[in-house]
């Protein structure tokens, strides 16, 4: 049994946390998600922006959205202006928005290192700071506890995250969570959790999370147990399995591991799924937006091609249901749906702003950086 999790006030039991993803970590994945796991782990809604919360955008505030009985309402935020993170905290904090704030340092995609932001902002040190500073001192007249996540560094040659867990411990950050990758190797080949041990020797007041590669209930005791951290989070290994939070729940609490699921009880959870995604944005776009799933779900299992297209292209909730309907509810749950999945991809150079690497004290927020829009 591991021992559990504090958040600042918030205690998250066991120590196991949903990463915001963007596109799955809505409101309807989330509950998914909490359904199968322990009410008092923490599931962490997808990125948004500062400044699109400080211009009220229509489709932040709709990414925003938390379940009645979601507590504590979890948020990551993305800036690389400490003034707008200042304004869109105290925004949240004057109007209840959330409850706890993730602090996002670790995006790999272009569109956001290019502008300096995601996992190439720790490189500058006093902005990053001042970042983390800000976040801090606006969410703390509303008891708001702010955690941080972030990559190893930008490439082999520009770890990172040494110094930016003391940095993100001396600021006030209440815990800090790493994706043992760097940004070049975006979701490719394999995390060296040796750097979340590592962070673990460096980082001694607060929490340190572990991230990358929890594919099974086995890699996230194997995680702890090689690195020493005191949680863990989990990002694509619950791509299309929901369930995985069952079986952390169980792992963690000493339990027996259950079986997966047959392939009639993962009809049952896509149809819920489906329910879920229509009461948050309508049937129509709610089973839309579930087709990108339908691969995960249903990976590994004996289906027809057929059948596997038409489950890719469902419209309809009656349709979804036909399609459940027409599946060999006994087939057992395969071994191949075992491993990794979501995007993997090749790792590449990371795209900087021009002369960013030259001066990593340099505290300047980068021209044009703050991004609307919000969903990674």
């Amino acid at each position: 049994m591991t021992p559990p999790l504090k958040i600042g006030q918030y205690g998250v039991d066991p120590a196991v946390v949903l990463a915001p993803m963007a596109g799955i970590t809505n409101v309807a994945f989330r509950q998914l998600c909490r359904e199968f796991g322990s009410p008092t782990s923490l599931y962490v809604c997808e990125m948004v922006t500062a400044r699109a919360i400080v211009e009220r955008d229509s489709k932040t505030l709709e990414m925003m959205t938390f379940g009645e009985h979601e507590h504590p309402r979890s948020l990551q935020l993305y800036s690389v202006d400490p003034r707008n993170v200042t304004d869109a905290v105290t925004m949240i904090a004057a109007e209840g928005m959330a409850d706890h704030l993730d602090m996002n340092f670790g995006c790999p995609v272009p569109k956001v290192t290019r502008k300096g932001g995601g996992a190439a902002l720790p490189y500058k040190r006093r902005l990053f700071a001042e970042i983390v500073r800000a976040a801090v001192r606006a969410a703390e007249p509303a008891g708001i506890p702010v955690t941080v996540k972030f990559r190893v560094g930008i490439d082999d040659d520009h770890h990172t995250y040494l110094d930016a867990g003391r940095i993100a411990e001396a600021e006030g950050a209440v815990a800090v969570a790493l994706h043992a990758r760097t940004a070049a190797q975006r979701y490719s080949g394999q995390a060296d959790w040796s750097h979340i041990a590592r962070l673990k020797e460096a980082v001694t007041t607060v929490p340190v999370l572990g991230n990358g590669d929890i594919f099974c209930a086995d890699d996230a005791l194997r995680m702890v147990a090689e690195t020493g951290c005191d949680g863990v989070v989990v990002g694509r290994g619950c791509l299309g399995r929901p369930w995985l939070f069952r079986e952390l729940h169980a792992a963690f609490t000493g339990q027996p591991l259950p079986e997966g699921p047959s392939l009639g009880e993962v009809g049952a959870i896509l149809h819920r799924h489906a329910i879920l995604l229509s009461a948050h944005i309508g049937e129509e776009k709610g089973v839309r937006d579930l087709r990108k799933h339908m691969a995960w779900y249903l990976r590994g299992f004996p289906i027809g091609s057929d059948l596997r297209k038409s489950f890719g292209l469902v419209s309809t909730l009656a349709e979804l249901a036909d399609l459940i309907g027409a599946l060999d509810h006994a087939a057992p749950y395969p071994p191949d749906a075992e491993g990794p999945r979501g995007r993997q991809g090749s790792p590449g150079r990371v795209v900087l702003p021009e002369g960013w690497l030259d001066d990593p004290e340099d505290a300047a927020v980068p021209d044009g950086a703050e991004l609307m829009h919000s969903g990674g």
